[in-house]
């Protein structure tokens, strides 16, 4: 019987980097909607949020092995109805990326059935406006269009979150778009930031890694 070789590739830098963005988008996942997405924030139902277990996704035409990042289960206020919010971070350019995005957003649909709502985190330095949509067309149709929402870091604005006491922006703060000059004061903001916040040791340790 043919066995599908599946190349698992060794934890690199970029892979550190968002492993760590993932663990603070479940830490704090209700104040990572509302300091980023506040039109989706009013919909959820955040007392009853769960994560899923890790989903793994088999590109078999590159023949790699993908673990998908957060995938939170949400009841929606006022409705009786779940929502799934997928959430994949991604620290390098890559040109498919929004192809990548259909694909789980494929996978998943198939798997549980469920509305997605997909977010992309994007934190490189690229200051190139990136594509937030994926599509198929014939000479005779638009067959496709898939949507998702996206944080671009690079493009916003450090001080629009300063005077906030949301620690997923505080966390995200040295991401944003800045000068070379205001590295120091961008620091010494995130550390006025976490000292307001009312948040416990254990998240505190995480902020200040």
């Amino acid at each position: 019987m043919f066995t599908f070789p599946v190349i698992y590739e060794e934890e690199a830098d970029y892979m550190k980097h968002d492993r760590l963005t993932k663990k603070l988008i479940q830490e704090f996942f209700e104040e990572f909607i509302e300091a980023f997405f506040p039109n989706l924030h009013p919909h959820i139902d955040f007392s009853n949020v769960s994560f899923l277990e890790q989903e793994v996704y088999l590109d078999y035409i590159n023949g790699r092995k993908k673990e998908i990042d957060v995938l939170a289960e949400v009841k929606l206020n006022h409705e009786d109805k779940i929502l799934h919010i997928h959430t994949e971070a991604q620290s390098t350019h890559e040109a498919d990326f929004p192809e990548r995005m259909f694909l789980y957003f494929s996978y998943l649909y198939a798997k549980h059935r469920k509305p997605i709502q997909p977010i992309a985190v994007l934190s490189y330095n690229r200051e190139k406006e990136e594509p937030t949509q994926f599509r198929i067309d014939t000479p005779t149709q638009d067959v496709l269009q898939f949507n998702f929402l996206q944080l671009h870091l690079i493009k916003k604005d450090w001080r629009a979150y300063i005077q906030s006491d949301n620690p997923a922006a505080a966390a995200l703060l040295s991401q944003m778009g800045y000068e070379a000059h205001e590295r120091v004061q961008v620091k010494l903001e995130f550390l006025r930031m976490i000292t307001r916040m009312q948040i416990n040791p254990a998240q505190m340790e995480f902020l200040a890694v």
